[in-house]
């Protein structure tokens, strides 16, 4: 049974950091994409960042770039989300996502049960 499983949530205050991980389980994701997603309340899941296989390659929505990075460990099975200089509205539920495709091209078909970001003013 394939897992994914984030980490790192939680409250801090506007200009602070968090870092969020994935860590899969149940199959490798070592040749696939992996990304994020979140969703606020009332709005839809939208698109945060996508990572390529190797690494090499990422993709951002406008609203995170310059301040949210994403990597990714394959020994480890894991994708993580630097999200800096945070915002209000950066309050989401964070989505882990990963599966076949291109990393310009998300989403894919598995999905995390997701991880509470709460910003405050």
């Amino acid at each position: 049974q394939v897992q994914l499983v984030e980490s790192g949530g939680g409250l801090v205050q506007a200009g602070g950091s968090l870092r969020l991980s994935c860590a899969a389980s149940g199959r490798t994701f070592s040749s696939n994409p992996m990304g994020w997603f979140r969703q606020a309340p009332g709005k839809e899941r939208e698109f945060v960042a996508t990572i390529n296989w190797s690494g090499g390659s990422t993709y951002y929505a406008d609203s995170v770039k310059g301040r949210f990075t994403i990597s990714r460990d394959n020994a480890k099975n894991t994708v993580y989300l630097q999200m800096n200089s945070l915002k209000p509205e950066d309050t989401a539920v964070y989505y882990c996502n990963a599966g076949r495709g291109s990393f310009k091209t998300p989403p894919y078909h598995y999905w995390g049960q997701g991880t509470q970001v709460t910003v405050s003013s």
